[in-house]
């Protein structure tokens, strides 16, 4: 008599359709902590230039301003000179407000996928 604990051997190429499925999975387990783990190192970096880039554009509209100051013989001519290119580029900015989102969607859905 047999034992019904003992189970009969599986035929070869079931398993290693098993084998195959268990590696399969393993490797898009991977594949998908690798793009995971690009997308948040591409965030990091980008958030980490755009601070930078801000600090510069703060950095160099003072020193902008500081400088039609020193030219002009008043603080507030100085200032208000960049404060008026700012306005005239926040105006630009909304006049074409289409054409400029499309390649910005377009830039950033490239940067995700």
């Amino acid at each position: 008599m047999e034992d019904k604990d003992t189970k009969e051997p599986l035929p070869p190429i079931i398993d290693q359709v098993k084998q195959y499925l268990e590696t399969y999975i393993q490797l898009k387990k991977l594949q998908a902590v690798e793009k995971g783990t690009s997308v948040l190192a591409n965030i990091v970096i980008d958030v980490f230039i755009v601070m930078c880039l801000a600090l510069l554009f703060v950095f160099a509209s003072i020193t902008l301003a500081l400088f039609l100051a020193s030219v002009l013989h008043s603080y507030w001519q100085g200032f208000g000179c960049v404060a008026f290119f700012y306005m005239i580029c926040i105006t630009f900015v909304m006049v074409f407000r289409k054409s400029l989102e499309t390649p910005l969607i377009n830039f950033l859905l490239k940067k995700l996928f």
